[in-house]
């Protein structure tokens, strides 16, 4: 393996500090330039475990010393920042001392045959975030956003997802009408009509959906549902938070198999 080359880097109007400041702080700025942020030694070690390997992998000056045994042959090219530098580019409050530029992967093909969960119009990022770690723990390897979700590369449900994305197939800005590729059933999530989760026949592989939280599944993807599905809440609450929601889902389906 090639040793990656080495830069350090002082100004903040360097080119590269400029656009991984957007990285950082912008929401979609990964779609402009087609690289994605990975900010915390945890997302690092989570995409390395994934057999990913960074375009570029960027450290504070005081960490440097001490990651490079670990990290040093992680990407293709190592970016040391000075101290304060990192942390004007940082989008955390409490600023990591390292993070990787990977490269935005291709988009999937949708395969219709997969167990899979869709996001419709899901849009606070820590509850997609959320989500995406129970679809990888309950083997749902296919996450399906229809537009006007999270952006489901973004720092913020990048940390949430604790490195969930390197396991999932991620394909976002789909239109509901997209999903009649799909051969598996599908089944919505209902606060007050269909069949009580713990007493349904739940198929596999299904495509779960998983609602605005506010509105719920939108009535185009509710009308094309083979099950309506409602959790059990003894408690008396009306509804709960969709990130709860889809991990009770998740998990009973992976239970039922």
């Amino acid at each position: 393996m090639t040793s990656p080359s080495i830069t350090a880097i002082h100004s903040r109007d360097n080119p590269f500090v400029k656009d991984l400041r957007r990285l950082a702080q912008d929401t979609t700025a990964y779609r402009k330039q087609g690289r994605v942020w990975l900010e915390g030694d945890h997302l690092c070690r989570a995409a390395v475990h994934r057999g990913v390997r960074a375009a570029v992998a960027v450290f504070s000056e005081s960490f440097w010393p001490l990651a490079q045994e670990e990290f040093g042959s992680a990407a293709i090219k190592i970016i040391v920042l000075a101290d304060t530098l990192f942390a004007d580019v940082s989008g955390l409050e409490s600023p990591a001392r390292m993070g990787f530029v990977m490269d935005l992967p291709v988009p999937p093909v949708v395969q219709p045959d997969a167990a899979t969960l869709v996001l419709d119009r899901v849009q606070d990022a820590g509850n997609v975030g959320s989500i995406l770690r129970s679809a990888s723990a309950f083997g749902f390897r296919q996450v399906l956003a229809i537009k006007g979700s999270a952006a489901l590369w973004s720092p913020k449900v990048l940390r949430a997802g604790m490195g969930a994305h390197f396991a999932l197939q991620l394909v976002e800005g789909l239109d509901a009408q997209e999903l009649g590729v799909l051969q598996v059933p599908l089944l919505v999530t209902h606060v007050h009509g269909g069949a009580h989760l713990h007493q349904a026949e739940l198929p596999w592989p299904c495509a779960w959906v998983m609602g605005h939280e506010g509105q719920g599944v939108s009535p185009l993807i509710e009308g094309m549902a083979s099950q309506r599905i409602r959790i059990a809440q003894p408690g008396g609450e009306e509804s709960l938070n969709v990130a709860a929601a889809a991990a009770i889902c998740l998990h009973a389906s992976a239970a039922a198999r």
